[in-house]
């Protein structure tokens, strides 16, 4: 089975900001050992306002980026009110999966 993209939506409580330092150590921690695997590619917060924090993720399926935010204490501790994984198609770039 070919790799593909996939993000990871996280749906932002309204105190994330004010309650994240807290558990920022474990998230990064988490997050680095992902990249390390090769599963996580890029990760952060929206802005302006941060009320939603996207996670790209590659492999063979969703799993890694389900499991990742099964995981986090970011969502263990209601930082993320809600997340979906969702399969993104990328066809331009140098990193694209489905180059056209």
């Amino acid at each position: 089975m070919a790799e593909k993209h996939f993000l990871l939506f996280y749906e932002l409580s309204p105190d994330y900001l004010e309650r994240r330092g807290e558990f920022r150590g474990a998230h990064l921690g988490l997050a680095r050992d992902a990249v390390a695997r090769g599963e996580l590619i890029l990760g952060g917060a929206l802005v302006e306002p941060s009320d939603q924090s996207v996670l790209l993720f590659k492999g063979e399926g969703p799993e890694a980026a389900a499991a990742f935010a099964a995981a986090d204490p970011y969502v263990a501790n209601g930082l993320v009110r809600s997340w979906r994984v969702r399969p993104w198609m990328t066809v331009i770039g140098p990193d694209a999966l489905t180059k056209v």
